[in-house]
């Protein structure tokens, strides 16, 4: 018997029922299909172990000829620093040989070994996520332990200050290496498309289009969905335009050759089938193609979801948010420390601005505005006046212009901001006075954006933003700030507050520097 399969081609767009006869009409007949696997290969040692995604491999390599070559720097740095380097090797002025074996062969081998040790190669934790640095700093620990069991079980009186430097240099270079390195593997996802994983989404419609949204919001992830396999039937799709074709009755597996994906993503509620996603990891046993399962948790980081299986059936634990504790304490004395120090700095460029200000129109330097602050408290915030001082009386021959939806007013060529202002706006220097309020404790570094006391009620999911204190700087200025809708800035927003961490803020002023420097969505 044949198989009846059903292919629905981008865009779907079933209006009518001449159309949906017309891909009625379209079944083809396809030859049998093989088997499935049944979990129980022929031979262990014949199975076909090659993935279909290797773009990890190159990758890999580069790591470790980087890792190897900045651990022989560290070594080279130190030797050459400290005139005690060679102090506890016997002989090392007349024979030096097994000195500079140990320094630029034995001791970077060490580090490549256990950073493999670590999995700090391994392909899940690479390009993404504070996971692959996580482990490179244990790795680190591990580096500096065993070097210190190795002097003391023989008795090897060692330079402290050459080692140390060896091994923290080593450690920064290999942190600094893979930074490089990813940021590479970023810019060739995002332009040229390669070094990625080629998804095909399985599961109902609207959860796969969710996941779709999801993956594709970040390109240096490397997921590229490139087709849906509906389990709900074609008539699903009807009168909906996908971004990439739909298809339904076909072998998955056979599908994932057609299209040349490398990876199944099980979404949502087809994930919870009894048996079926066991018999499709059965089925994909020495295929090369990965199997991710995306259940219906949106917008919540991985530290937060562990697993915790019971009888065979994996349970996913979602910790609650941390929304108090030592970590909020150093995120609160960061902040303090960090906006005195800032605050004294700027001064300079403060009174400049000032000047400019006063030059460019006559009011005043600061605009102070409420703002809705944590638990609701009303604050005022200070921030550089970028607009004429008639702006308010002015805004409301504007309101039909808005380009933003939700409760902010944007405009991409606003008259009332004059020229200096601009520029201050561009560069994001008009948010330097808000180092007052976070010195204050009325903001933070990082947090949701402040938002207008009187721009209405903060009702529903809204109102959980102001869980935590409003940020400088945050996922919103990350991701797009004035580019992002409204309901994309408040998902960002509640995304930061059920999943923030202290090194999550340091990633987010990272990003935010090289967001500035672009002035990217800054009008």
């Amino acid at each position: 018997m044949g198989e009846v399969t059903a292919s629905l081609q981008r865009p779907v767009t079933n209006t009518g029922r001449s159309e949906l006869v017309r891909h009625v009409d379209s079944f083809e007949i396809q030859p049998p299909t093989p088997p499935s696997h049944n979990g129980v290969p022929r031979s262990a040692w014949a199975r076909a172990r090659r993935r279909v995604s290797r773009w990890h491999r190159p990758y890999i390599a580069i790591l470790l000829l980087l890792d190897f070559a900045a651990a022989a720097f560290a070594s080279f740095t130190a030797i050459h620093t400290f005139d005690q380097a060679r102090s506890g090797f016997y002989n090392a002025q007349e024979n030096p040989t097994w000195f500079f074996t140990v320094a630029f062969v034995l001791l970077p081998l060490g580090w490549v070994l256990i950073l493999w040790g670590n999995r700090a190669y391994d392909r899940r934790y690479l390009g993404l996520g504070p996971d692959e640095f996580k482990r490179v700093i244990r790795a680190g620990v591990a580096v500096a332990a065993t070097v210190s069991f190795l002097a003391f079980a023989t008795v090897t009186q060692l330079s402290r200050w050459t080692v140390g430097t060896a091994l923290l240099g080593a450690l920064l270079l290999i942190l600094l290496g893979r930074s490089l390195a990813r940021f590479v593997l970023h810019v060739i996802r995002r332009n040229i498309g390669q070094g990625g994983h080629r998804m095909i989404l399985v599961g109902t419609l609207p959860e796969c289009l969710e996941v779709h949204r999801a993956v594709t919001r970040n390109p240096a992830a490397g997921l590229v969905p490139v087709a849906i396999h509906l389990t709900d039937g074609y008539t699903a799709a009807r009168g909906i335009e996908t971004p990439v074709p739909v298809y339904t009755g076909r072998d998955v597996l056979a599908l994932v050759r057609e299209v040349g994906g490398d990876t199944i993503a099980v979404c949502g509620s087809a994930s919870a089938e009894p048996g079926e996603l066991r018999r499709l990891a059965w089925q994909l046993e020495g295929s090369g193609v990965d199997l991710v399962v995306a259940p219906q948790l949106t917008d919540i980081a991985g530290p937060r979801v562990h697993i915790r299986p019971i009888e065979g059936l994996p349970l996913l634990h979602v910790e609650e948010p941390t929304l108090s504790g030592p970590a909020l304490l150093a995120k609160n004395l960061l902040d303090r420390v960090a906006a005195g120090f800032g605050l004294l700095l700027l001064i300079p460029v403060f009174a400049a601005i000032a000047i400019a200000i006063k030059i460019s129109d006559a009011g005043p330097v600061f605009f102070r505005q409420p703002r809705v602050g944590h638990e609701g408290r009303t604050f005022r915030v200070w921030k550089f006046r970028t607009m004429y001082v008639d702006a308010e009386e002015r805004l409301a021959s504007l309101v039909d212009q808005n380009e933003t939806d939700g409760m902010l007013f944007k405009m991409k060529e606003d008259p009332r901001v004059f020229p200096v202002g601009r520029f201050l706006r561009a560069s994001s220097l008009d948010e330097l006075p808000q180092l007052i309020n976070v010195l204050w404790g009325e903001m933070s570094l990082v947090g949701p954006r402040p938002l207008p006391a009187d721009d209405g009620d903060f009702l529903g999911d809204v109102r959980r933003r102001l869980l935590v204190r409003p940020g400088m700087t945050g996922l919103w200025q990350v991701s797009g700030r004035s580019d992002l809708s409204w309901d994309e800035a408040v998902r960002l927003d509640l995304y930061y507050v059920d999943n923030w961490s202290l090194a999550y803020d340091l990633s987010i002023l990272w990003r935010t520097v090289g967001v500035v420097l672009a002035r990217k969505g800054a009008y």
